[in-house]
C-alpha cells in the first residue's frame, strides 16, 4: 500500500466517529466567509471560507475542518489554496487523550501538488476554565508525503518521510461574547529535516446571537521549500463567523 492510500485510510478512520455519531445531539460548529472586492485603480478580490465541526461526548472528541483561500489582482490569481483535516481523540483519562489526525494541503502557488501528512501520538488538557477557555498540549509522530510540481535537483516527484509532530491549542473567553485563540504546530521531518511550522492568532466578537466578527493572523513557514518558492507565507484575514 503506498503512503497515498495510507493517508487516505488514516482520514477515514478520523472521520469514523463522526459517521457513528450521526444521530447525536452533541455536535457545535462554526461557518467562516470573508469577502473583499475592489474596483477602480485598483481591482482585486480576496475571499476565504471555514466550515470547523467539533463532536464530543464522554470517551471521544472528533473535529474536522475545510478551509479554502482565493485572490485576484488586477486579473490574476495570486492565491488559491485548499484544505482539509480530521482528528479523532479517544480519551483514556479525565484530561488525557490518544489522537489519530490526517490532513491535506493543495496550495497552488506552494510549489507542491499537494502536501499531505498522517500521525497519531498523546495529548493533553493542561488547563481547563468552564466551557470555552482551555490548553491543549500534543505530541506525536507518523509521515508526510508531498508531491511536487516540478522534478528536484535529484528528479525526485514526492517527498516522503517520517515526521514527529508538536502542537498547541488555546482557547481563552475575554467574556461572554469575546473570544481569543491560539494555534501552533510543528512537524519535524526526521529524514530530510524539512521543518513545517504554523500559526493561527484569531479574536473574535460577537456581533449579534451566534454571528460574530473575527480578525486572525496566520503564518506557515517551511524551512526547506521547493525552489522557487516562499519559505514564509503570511496571512490577515477579516471575516464573520457563524457558531452553531
Amino acid at each position: 500500500m503506498g503512503f497515498r492510500h495510507a493517508v487516505a485510510v488514516t482520514s477515514l478512520l478520523a472521520l469514523a466517529p463522526f459517521v457513528q455519531a450521526q444521530d447525536a445531539a452533541d455536535w457545535k460548529g462554526e461557518a467562516e466567509l470573508g469577502v473583499l472586492v475592489t474596483s477602480g485603480n485598483s481591482e482585486e478580490t480576496n475571499a476565504n471560507g471555514r466550515l470547523a465541526l467539533t463532536h464530543e461526548i464522554e470517551k471521544w472528541r472528533n473535529s474536522g475542518e475545510l478551509s479554502s483561500k482565493y485572490s485576484k489582482a488586477e486579473g490574476e490569481t495570486t492565491a488559491e489554496e485548499y484544505k482539509a483535516s480530521a482528528q479523532t481523540d479517544y480519551k483514556f483519562a479525565e484530561r488525557q487523550y490518544w489522537f489519530l489526525r490526517g490532513s491535506y494541503e493543495d496550495d497552488r502557488f506552494s510549489g507542491y501538488d499537494f502536501e499531505s501528512t498522517a500521525t497519531t501520538g498523546y495529548g493533553h488538557r493542561v488547563w481547563e476554565s468552564g466551557e470555552r477557555s482551555f490548553l491543549d498540549l500534543s505530541a506525536g509522530a507518523g509521515y508526510r508525503y508531498n508531491r511536487l510540481k516540478t522534478p528536484d535537483s535529484e528528479g525526485n516527484r514526492a517527498e516522503e518521510e517520517a515526521i514527529a509532530r508538536l502542537a498547541g491549542h488555546f482557547d481563552y473567553a475575554l467574556s461572554e461574547n469575546s473570544l481569543f485563540r491560539q494555534k501552533l504546530s510543528t512537524e519535524i521531518g526526521l529524514d530530510d529535516n524539512n521543518t513545517v511550522s504554523e500559526s493561527e492568532t484569531s479574536l473574535q466578537s460577537t456581533v449579534v446571537g451566534n454571528l460574530s466578527m473575527k480578525v486572525a493572523f496566520r503564518a506557515k513557514h517551511v524551512s526547506d521549500p521547493p525552489e522557487g518558492a516562499e519559505s514564509t507565507d503570511t496571512e490577515t484575514s477579516l471575516s464573520l463567523l457563524y457558531g452553531f
